[in-house]
């Protein structure tokens, strides 16, 4: 059965209650966010998307395959997003960016990326629905994708973020005052009585941007699962919530999951070809679950085993 308005509206509210606990409840005293801590609510807000998933079985009249749809584009979603967190850290690093500054910048970042990923993906989904074309289009974006973030993987040079020519930073720079000893928590103050921006606000310019980017190669990802708006929204939706504590985890952890870009290299090349031949062969959901859920195992298997061979 189609979701209906009641539905949605249960979305929203449940969401809207998630987004109040994890962007104002889970750090409301200000201070920096503990690896125990970001880990506990990093587990929480999978469970509760994994809960959430659940309830689709009887949603649905089709609940067993939407349960499937949704979980391969979470999966899909909440691996990509690991390696975008990899960027916000060294955007933090480049800029100087003090830890305990970090999750204001990422709480707005989350907002406004809920906001994107919506817009992009009715636009995605009316694409195909009225072009048929584009699903060759967004094929194509797969597999050049899965070719960068491979040839990335194995690139051995160390990975720095060059300020000083990136166009974003110069543009801002040539526009606006840009205060540079700047130390408290907000995006904008004065200098010389005149308003100026923080490195905190461009952090949140480069992270917003980063996001736009990334959303170009994972909106098309999960469309090669499914078109249902519904679940593509809740998946993407449910994938964000929690960044914040899963970025606290992981910026300790650069080094532990070495080959997760070989892994979400092939998931975006396996759902690219997915995509370019759906109207031949439409490869069954189940398969799809299988093969992102297996190389992701394999991929953080993989990385943890290696890494724990070289210390000992």
């Amino acid at each position: 059965m189609n979701v209906n308005l009641l539905f949605w509206i249960i979305f929203i509210i449940m969401v809207s209650v998630m987004l109040f606990i994890d962007l104002y409840v889970t750090d409301h005293d200000g201070n920096e966010k503990s690896l125990k801590s970001s880990a506990i609510w990093s587990l929480i807000w999978i469970g509760v998307a994994l809960s959430f998933n659940a309830s689709l079985y009887f949603l649905f009249d089709n609940g067993k395959e939407k349960v499937m749809e949704f979980l391969a584009s979470y999966l899909i979603e909440k691996s990509l997003s690991v390696d975008n967190l990899f960027v916000f850290i060294m955007i933090f690093q480049a800029l100087n960016i003090k830890r305990i500054n970090q999750p204001h910048i990422l709480k707005w970042g989350i907002l406004s990326a809920i906001v994107f990923r919506i817009i992009f993906i009715f636009l995605g989904v009316g694409l195909i629905q009225n072009f048929q074309a584009t699903i060759y289009i967004f094929g194509v974006i797969l597999l050049y994708a899965a070719y960068k973030m491979l040839k990335n993987a194995l690139s051995e040079e160390e990975k720095v973020l060059d300020l000083e020519n990136n166009r974003i930073i110069k543009y801002i720079s040539s526009h606006f005052k840009i205060a540079t000893s700047y130390t408290g928590n907000k995006f904008f103050t004065k200098i010389d009585g005149k308003k100026a921006l923080t490195p905190l606000f461009l952090a949140l310019v480069m992270i917003e941007t980063a996001d736009i980017v990334f959303a170009v190669d994972s909106i098309p990802a999960v469309l090669a699962i499914t078109q249902d708006t519904f679940i593509v929204i809740t998946s993407n939706i449910m994938a964000i919530l929690g960044l914040r504590a899963l970025y606290f985890v992981l910026s300790g952890m650069l080094d532990s999951f070495k080959y997760l870009k070989h892994g979400v290299a092939f998931i975006l090349f396996f759902v690219g070809v997915k995509m370019m031949i759906m109207h031949f062969y439409k490869i069954p959901v189940t398969v799809s679950l299988m093969v992102i859920f297996f190389t992701l195992i394999l991929s953080v298997g993989i990385s943890l085993l290696l890494k724990k061979k070289k210390f000992i």
